[in-house]
Protein backbone atom coordinates (compact mmCIF):
# COMPACT_ATOMS: atom_id res chain seq x y z
CA UNK A 1 0.00 0.00 0.00
CA UNK A 2 3.12 2.28 0.76
CA UNK A 3 4.46 1.45 -3.10
CA UNK A 4 1.12 2.58 -4.37
CA UNK A 5 1.28 6.00 -2.34
CA UNK A 6 4.89 7.06 -3.49
CA UNK A 7 4.22 6.44 -6.96
CA UNK A 8 0.65 7.93 -6.47
CA UNK A 9 2.46 11.18 -5.14
CA UNK A 10 5.58 10.56 -7.79
CA UNK A 11 2.85 10.95 -11.11
CA UNK A 12 1.51 14.18 -9.53
CA UNK A 13 4.45 15.55 -8.72
CA UNK A 14 7.03 14.41 -11.56
CA UNK A 15 4.54 14.79 -14.26
CA UNK A 16 1.65 16.83 -13.15
CA UNK A 17 3.28 19.93 -11.33
CA UNK A 18 2.09 19.15 -7.49
CA UNK A 19 -0.48 19.55 -5.40
CA UNK A 20 -2.71 22.65 -6.83
CA UNK A 21 -3.62 25.06 -3.86
CA UNK A 22 -7.42 25.31 -3.34
CA UNK A 23 -7.04 28.73 -5.11
CA UNK A 24 -6.06 27.25 -8.41
CA UNK A 25 -8.49 24.10 -8.38
CA UNK A 26 -11.88 24.94 -6.85
CA UNK A 27 -13.55 22.17 -8.06
CA UNK A 28 -11.11 19.24 -6.90
CA UNK A 29 -10.90 20.67 -2.90
CA UNK A 30 -15.22 21.36 -3.40
CA UNK A 31 -15.21 17.39 -4.30
CA UNK A 32 -12.73 16.41 -1.11
CA UNK A 33 -14.41 18.64 1.08
CA UNK A 34 -18.01 17.55 0.50
CA UNK A 35 -16.71 14.07 1.07
CA UNK A 36 -14.83 15.13 4.30
CA UNK A 37 -16.99 17.24 6.28
CA UNK A 38 -19.88 14.29 5.78
CA UNK A 39 -17.57 11.72 6.49
CA UNK A 40 -15.57 12.78 9.21
CA UNK A 41 -19.00 13.94 11.30
CA UNK A 42 -21.06 10.41 9.99
CA UNK A 43 -18.13 8.65 12.28
CA UNK A 44 -19.13 10.68 15.51
CA UNK A 45 -22.96 9.78 14.31
CA UNK A 46 -23.99 12.83 12.71
CA UNK A 47 -27.16 11.75 10.44
CA UNK A 48 -26.97 13.97 7.47
CA UNK A 49 -26.39 11.93 4.04
CA UNK A 50 -24.03 13.51 1.60
CA UNK A 51 -26.59 15.31 -0.72
CA UNK A 52 -27.78 17.19 2.54
CA UNK A 53 -24.22 18.29 3.46
CA UNK A 54 -23.64 19.54 -0.04
CA UNK A 55 -27.11 21.45 0.27
CA UNK A 56 -25.97 23.20 3.06
CA UNK A 57 -22.20 24.03 2.26
CA UNK A 58 -23.12 24.79 -1.58
CA UNK A 59 -26.52 26.38 -0.95
CA UNK A 60 -26.68 27.44 3.15
CA UNK A 61 -29.67 25.10 2.93
CA UNK A 62 -30.71 23.01 5.91
CA UNK A 63 -32.94 20.41 3.74
CA UNK A 64 -33.84 16.98 5.46
CA UNK A 65 -35.60 17.93 9.01
CA UNK A 66 -32.36 16.36 10.60
CA UNK A 67 -31.66 17.73 14.42
CA UNK A 68 -29.95 21.60 14.25
CA UNK A 69 -26.98 20.07 16.31
CA UNK A 70 -26.52 17.75 13.01
CA UNK A 71 -26.00 20.99 10.55
CA UNK A 72 -24.22 22.83 12.99
CA UNK A 73 -21.77 19.93 13.37
CA UNK A 74 -21.03 19.55 9.93
CA UNK A 75 -20.66 23.47 9.19
CA UNK A 76 -18.12 24.21 11.68
CA UNK A 77 -16.29 20.90 10.64
CA UNK A 78 -16.44 22.58 7.09
CA UNK A 79 -15.58 25.55 8.33
CA UNK A 80 -12.47 24.67 9.96
CA UNK A 81 -11.55 22.22 6.84
CA UNK A 82 -11.74 25.01 4.50
CA UNK A 83 -8.96 26.94 6.84
CA UNK A 84 -7.23 23.94 7.16
CA UNK A 85 -6.91 23.26 3.18
CA UNK A 86 -5.65 27.03 2.45
CA UNK A 87 -3.19 26.89 5.36
CA UNK A 88 -1.61 23.87 4.42
CA UNK A 89 -0.30 24.85 0.87
CA UNK A 90 -0.39 28.77 1.88
CA UNK A 91 0.20 29.62 5.82
CA UNK A 92 0.29 33.10 5.37
CA UNK A 93 0.16 34.97 8.78
CA UNK A 94 0.18 31.38 10.66
CA UNK A 95 3.88 31.06 9.57
CA UNK A 96 6.05 30.13 12.01
CA UNK A 97 8.46 27.84 10.58
CA UNK A 98 6.94 24.76 11.60
CA UNK A 99 5.21 22.23 10.57
CA UNK A 100 2.21 22.75 13.12
CA UNK A 101 2.08 24.98 16.29
CA UNK A 102 0.01 24.82 18.94
CA UNK A 103 -1.99 27.86 18.06
CA UNK A 104 -3.22 26.20 15.19
CA UNK A 105 -4.36 23.18 16.48
CA UNK A 106 -6.13 25.03 19.33
CA UNK A 107 -8.09 27.07 16.00
CA UNK A 108 -9.32 23.96 13.93
CA UNK A 109 -11.11 23.16 17.24
CA UNK A 110 -12.10 26.34 17.59
CA UNK A 111 -13.42 26.69 13.94
CA UNK A 112 -14.71 22.85 14.15
CA UNK A 113 -16.93 23.39 17.43
CA UNK A 114 -18.02 26.77 17.85
CA UNK A 115 -20.93 26.35 15.00
CA UNK A 116 -22.83 23.67 17.27
CA UNK A 117 -21.11 24.93 20.93
CA UNK A 118 -23.41 28.54 20.34
CA UNK A 119 -26.89 25.78 19.86
CA UNK A 120 -25.55 23.24 22.10
CA UNK A 121 -22.37 23.50 24.41
CA UNK A 122 -21.42 20.61 26.57
CA UNK A 123 -22.72 20.55 29.60
CA UNK A 124 -20.42 20.09 31.80
CA UNK A 125 -18.31 22.65 30.61
CA UNK A 126 -16.84 25.72 32.41
CA UNK A 127 -16.30 28.82 31.37
CA UNK A 128 -12.84 28.39 30.58
CA UNK A 129 -13.17 24.88 28.25
CA UNK A 130 -14.62 26.97 24.91
CA UNK A 131 -13.93 25.65 21.32
CA UNK A 132 -10.20 26.25 21.42
CA UNK A 133 -9.67 25.81 24.74
CA UNK A 134 -7.56 23.20 26.51
CA UNK A 135 -10.27 20.98 29.20
CA UNK A 136 -10.19 21.48 32.62
CA UNK A 137 -11.86 18.22 33.44
CA UNK A 138 -10.86 14.32 33.54
CA UNK A 139 -11.74 12.10 31.00
CA UNK A 140 -12.71 8.48 31.79
CA UNK A 141 -11.20 5.70 30.04
CA UNK A 142 -12.42 4.82 27.11
CA UNK A 143 -13.69 0.97 26.14
CA UNK A 144 -10.22 -0.41 24.45
CA UNK A 145 -8.87 0.60 27.78
CA UNK A 146 -7.14 4.18 26.54
CA UNK A 147 -7.07 6.63 29.75
CA UNK A 148 -6.41 9.92 28.54
CA UNK A 149 -4.02 11.68 31.15
CA UNK A 150 -5.09 14.06 33.66
CA UNK A 151 -6.19 17.46 32.55
CA UNK A 152 -3.19 18.82 34.58
CA UNK A 153 -0.92 17.53 32.12
CA UNK A 154 -2.77 18.62 29.10
CA UNK A 155 -0.27 21.40 28.40
CA UNK A 156 2.68 20.45 28.34
CA UNK A 157 1.85 17.22 26.88
CA UNK A 158 0.76 19.12 23.66
CA UNK A 159 3.65 21.56 23.61
CA UNK A 160 5.66 18.07 23.43
CA UNK A 161 3.07 16.83 20.69
CA UNK A 162 3.91 19.36 18.48
CA UNK A 163 7.95 19.14 19.27
CA UNK A 164 7.71 15.38 18.47
CA UNK A 165 5.18 15.90 15.30
CA UNK A 166 7.74 18.53 13.96
CA UNK A 167 10.30 15.73 13.15
CA UNK A 168 8.27 14.37 10.75
CA UNK A 169 9.79 16.41 8.30
CA UNK A 170 13.01 14.47 8.76
CA UNK A 171 11.93 10.95 8.52
CA UNK A 172 14.56 7.78 9.37
CA UNK A 173 13.38 4.34 8.41
CA UNK A 174 9.32 4.45 9.60
CA UNK A 175 7.24 5.05 6.44
CA UNK A 176 5.26 8.49 6.33
CA UNK A 177 1.96 6.95 6.65
CA UNK A 178 3.11 4.95 9.97
CA UNK A 179 4.30 8.29 11.17
CA UNK A 180 1.58 10.14 10.54
CA UNK A 181 -0.70 7.72 12.32
CA UNK A 182 1.67 7.90 15.79
CA UNK A 183 0.91 11.77 15.78
CA UNK A 184 -2.87 10.92 14.91
CA UNK A 185 -2.86 8.49 17.74
CA UNK A 186 -0.77 10.51 20.14
CA UNK A 187 -2.54 13.39 19.59
CA UNK A 188 -6.13 11.44 20.66
CA UNK A 189 -4.59 9.64 23.41
CA UNK A 190 -3.71 13.11 25.03
CA UNK A 191 -7.49 14.26 24.28
CA UNK A 192 -7.04 17.98 24.61
CA UNK A 193 -10.61 19.20 24.49
CA UNK A 194 -13.50 18.33 26.86
CA UNK A 195 -14.93 17.53 23.03
CA UNK A 196 -14.73 17.33 19.55
CA UNK A 197 -11.24 15.75 19.92
CA UNK A 198 -11.77 13.26 16.83
CA UNK A 199 -13.35 15.23 14.51
CA UNK A 200 -10.58 18.32 15.13
CA UNK A 201 -7.64 15.36 15.12
CA UNK A 202 -8.57 13.93 11.75
CA UNK A 203 -8.34 18.08 10.61
CA UNK A 204 -5.18 18.37 12.34
CA UNK A 205 -3.69 14.85 10.22
CA UNK A 206 -4.96 16.71 7.19
CA UNK A 207 -3.15 19.72 8.12
CA UNK A 208 0.15 17.41 7.94
CA UNK A 209 -0.89 15.90 5.10
CA UNK A 210 -1.01 18.92 2.91
CA UNK A 211 1.79 20.48 4.39
CA UNK A 212 3.65 17.88 3.82
CA UNK A 213 2.49 17.80 0.05
CA UNK A 214 -0.15 15.11 -0.15
CA UNK A 215 -4.56 15.26 0.05
CA UNK A 216 -6.29 15.22 2.41
CA UNK A 217 -7.04 11.51 4.13
CA UNK A 218 -10.84 11.41 3.94
CA UNK A 219 -12.11 8.09 6.56
CA UNK A 220 -14.99 6.66 5.34
CA UNK A 221 -17.97 6.76 7.42
CA UNK A 222 -18.09 2.64 6.34
CA UNK A 223 -14.30 2.17 7.64
CA UNK A 224 -15.54 3.28 10.77
CA UNK A 225 -15.17 -0.38 12.35
CA UNK A 226 -11.68 -0.62 10.80
CA UNK A 227 -10.36 3.04 12.11
CA UNK A 228 -11.30 2.24 15.33
CA UNK A 229 -9.62 -0.79 15.87
CA UNK A 230 -6.76 0.70 14.25
CA UNK A 231 -6.87 3.15 16.58
CA UNK A 232 -6.65 0.61 19.80
CA UNK A 233 -4.25 -1.42 17.78
CA UNK A 234 -1.79 2.05 17.87
CA UNK A 235 -2.84 2.89 21.42
CA UNK A 236 -0.50 -0.37 21.96
CA UNK A 237 2.04 1.19 19.46
CA UNK A 238 1.25 -0.97 16.84
CA UNK A 239 0.93 1.56 14.29
CA UNK A 240 0.83 -0.05 11.03
CA UNK A 241 -3.02 -0.59 10.42
CA UNK A 242 -3.75 3.09 10.83
CA UNK A 243 -1.03 4.25 8.30
CA UNK A 244 -2.11 1.49 6.01
CA UNK A 245 -5.71 2.74 6.09
CA UNK A 246 -4.16 6.44 5.92
CA UNK A 247 -2.19 5.48 3.17
CA UNK A 248 -5.37 4.49 1.42
CA UNK A 249 -7.05 7.15 1.93
CA UNK A 250 -4.37 9.52 0.49
CA UNK A 251 -3.76 7.33 -2.83
CA UNK A 252 -7.92 7.10 -3.03
CA UNK A 253 -8.32 10.70 -2.86
CA UNK A 254 -4.98 11.03 -5.37
CA UNK A 255 -6.71 8.83 -8.21
CA UNK A 256 -10.27 10.12 -7.74
CA UNK A 257 -10.21 13.84 -7.49
CA UNK A 258 -6.60 15.23 -7.96
CA UNK A 259 -4.86 13.51 -10.34
CA UNK A 260 -8.04 13.03 -13.38
CA UNK A 261 -8.36 16.95 -12.43
CA UNK A 262 -4.73 18.32 -13.13
CA UNK A 263 -4.55 16.02 -16.10
CA UNK A 264 -7.13 17.47 -17.74
CA UNK A 265 -8.44 15.30 -21.00
CA UNK A 266 -5.13 14.80 -23.07
CA UNK A 267 -2.59 14.35 -20.38
CA UNK A 268 -1.67 10.50 -19.68
CA UNK A 269 -1.86 9.09 -15.96
CA UNK A 270 -2.58 5.94 -14.92
CA UNK A 271 -5.34 3.96 -15.45
CA UNK A 272 -6.47 3.58 -12.33
CA UNK A 273 -7.23 7.56 -12.35
CA UNK A 274 -9.45 6.86 -15.10
CA UNK A 275 -11.28 3.98 -13.92
CA UNK A 276 -15.21 4.03 -13.29
CA UNK A 277 -17.85 1.98 -12.43
CA UNK A 278 -18.51 0.91 -15.72
CA UNK A 279 -14.97 0.86 -16.86
CA UNK A 280 -12.85 -0.56 -13.92
CA UNK A 281 -9.33 -0.55 -14.08
CA UNK A 282 -9.13 -3.76 -14.87
CA UNK A 283 -11.01 -3.66 -17.75
CA UNK A 284 -9.28 -0.57 -18.90
CA UNK A 285 -5.97 -2.56 -18.36
CA UNK A 286 -6.93 -5.68 -20.06
CA UNK A 287 -8.43 -3.05 -23.03
CA UNK A 288 -4.85 -1.33 -23.25
CA UNK A 289 -3.23 -5.13 -23.52
CA UNK A 290 -5.40 -5.98 -26.45
CA UNK A 291 -4.89 -2.70 -28.23
CA UNK A 292 -8.00 -1.42 -28.06
CA UNK A 293 -7.82 1.64 -25.71
CA UNK A 294 -4.97 3.09 -26.46
CA UNK A 295 -2.40 3.34 -23.62
CA UNK A 296 1.41 3.42 -23.06
CA UNK A 297 2.81 1.00 -21.00
CA UNK A 298 5.95 2.73 -19.25
CA UNK A 299 9.07 1.90 -17.54
CA UNK A 300 7.55 1.39 -14.14
CA UNK A 301 5.02 -1.12 -15.70
CA UNK A 302 2.13 1.27 -15.67
CA UNK A 303 -0.19 1.67 -17.79
CA UNK A 304 -1.03 5.09 -19.26
CA UNK A 305 -3.59 6.65 -20.98
CA UNK A 306 -5.96 9.93 -21.01
CA UNK A 307 -9.30 10.99 -20.10
CA UNK A 308 -9.95 11.76 -24.17
CA UNK A 309 -8.70 8.29 -25.14
CA UNK A 310 -10.68 6.36 -22.51
CA UNK A 311 -13.75 8.43 -24.06
CA UNK A 312 -12.42 7.37 -27.44
CA UNK A 313 -12.52 3.74 -26.54
CA UNK A 314 -16.04 3.95 -23.95
CA UNK A 315 -17.45 5.30 -27.67
CA UNK A 316 -15.82 2.50 -29.68
CA UNK A 317 -16.99 -0.72 -27.56
CA UNK A 318 -20.66 0.76 -27.00
CA UNK A 319 -21.00 0.76 -30.86
CA UNK A 320 -19.23 -3.09 -30.58
CA UNK A 321 -21.61 -3.87 -27.84
CA UNK A 322 -24.73 -2.66 -29.62
CA UNK A 323 -23.63 -3.53 -33.39
CA UNK A 324 -24.79 -1.94 -36.63
CA UNK A 325 -27.83 -0.12 -37.11
CA UNK A 326 -30.40 -2.40 -39.20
Amino acid sequence: MYQRLDEAVAELRERLGGLPAPAEAEDIWSNIWHQEAHNSTALEGNTLVLQEVERLLDEGRAVGAKPLRDYMEVRGYADAARWVYGQALDPGDWQTGELISLQEVRHVHHLCMTPVWTIDPHPHATDVESPGSFRRHEIAAFPGGMKPPSWTDVDHLMRGWVDETAKLRDLGDEPLPESLARAHNSLEQIHPFLDGNGRAGRLVLNLLLGRLGYPPAIIFKRDRDKYLQAMRRADRREYGPLGELIARSVTANLYKFVIPAVAGPVKLVPLVALATEDLTENALRVASMRGRLRAIKGDDGLWRSSRNWVDEYRQNRHRRLNGPAT
